[in-house]
């Protein structure tokens, strides 16, 4: 049984728990928050007895063995390597940090301590994404990656009458590149490798933030685009385009149906179900079972790939102009 610890009390906390607690070696044991009325409501809702408002208390205690991280990105690493000094192990949501800078100190610490550091990325962990890795050989040499993720943000409204909301405020590395670029970018990684160039460009809001952008990524012989906004909606599918065929995506974050479509016309379906009610189970089994091994890195959501995700992440940042104040993070 591995005893989780959580760190944030959001809606994507509560679809974790939803998805993971049918695991029979999962068990959640302590809840952080702020506020200690947040934290004892959010812990009373799934029959836990430890709540924190310190972290360096709930990271010095015996009461868990692993914690799980959704705090605004910005606060992923100092988070992660304050649990990770302290013998825990770590599951940090995506994006896992806000730079390469941090990236590179969150592994660093991970392999000082001897735990488990993996980034929350549900896509490639996914049983349709190993059924596009299993199956891109048929659609012949690829030639072209298309992905896209563009959903209106329920924070927008708010942004545009004057608030600044945290999905809007640089201050929390956050934009439309970081929360939902990024599911479009570390599909590429894993699938591709680290591309040889890229070229990006975006929209910036008065923030500082961006509200869309495009992102062109060069490899030999092919080429990847990937589109993302939190201003507009889009309902295009995502591609895999190959000389002999297609694999075509209904989303990129998570795949409920895949198919190949050939050149001949005939169709092969790859991957379907109804919904995506358990989205988040396969990452909090993974993790487990990587915990069972004694590993400290997952072979799928591996420090190379985050780190080469956060490389590109960052060098299209430069180039769009987002600057976050965590840039001048040193560790």
């Amino acid at each position: 049984m591995v005893r989780f610890g959580v760190i944030g009390t959001n809606w994507i906390t509560d679809r974790f728990l939803n998805h993971s607690t049918s695991l029979e070696d999962f068990s959640l044991t302590a809840v952080y928050s702020r506020t200690g009325e947040k934290a004892r409501a959010f812990a009373d809702k799934y029959g836990v007895e430890n709540v924190y408002t310190n972290l360096n208390e709930m990271a010095e205690s015996d009461t868990l063995d692993a914690v799980y991280i959704a705090s605004p990105n910005a606060l992923h690493a100092e988070q992660a390597m304050l649990f990770m000094r302290h013998g825990k192990h770590v599951l940090c949501e995506k994006p896992f940090a806000s730079n390469v800078a941090e990236v590179d100190a969150m592994v660093k610490t991970a392999k000082a301590n001897h735990v488990l550091l993996m980034e929350a990325m549900k896509t490639t962990l996914l049983p349709a994404f190993e059924k596009i890795k299993d199956n891109i050989h048929k659609i012949g040499p690829v030639r072209r990656y298309v992905a896209s993720f563009c959903q209106y943000s329920s924070r927008y409204d708010a942004y545009k009458e004057g608030a600044l909301p945290n999905a809007f405020n640089p201050t929390f590395s956050n934009g439309s590149l970081m929360d939902l670029g990024v599911y479009c970018i570390y599909p590429m990684v894993v699938l591709f490798g680290e591309p040889k160039a890229i070229q990006a460009m975006g929209t910036l809001l008065d923030s500082g933030v961006d509200g869309q952008g495009s992102l062109l990524a060069q490899y030999d012989g092919m080429e990847a685009i990937i589109m993302h906004s939190k201003i507009t909606d889009s309902y295009a599918s995502s591609e895999i385009q190959g000389e002999d065929g297609s694999i075509i995506i209904n989303h990129i974050s998570s795949p409920t149906f895949v198919k190949i479509k050939y050149r001949n016309g005939s169709e092969d379906i790859l991957y379907q179900e109804e919904s995506e009610d358990r989205s988040m189970y396969y990452e909090a089994a993974a993790f487990i079972q990587l915990l069972k091994e004694g590993k400290q890195e997952s072979p799928v959501n591996s420090f190379e790939h985050s780190r080469c995700v956060a490389q590109i992440i960052e060098t299209a940042r430069r180039q769009i102009g987002i600057v976050y104040p965590s840039d001048a993070w040193t560790p």
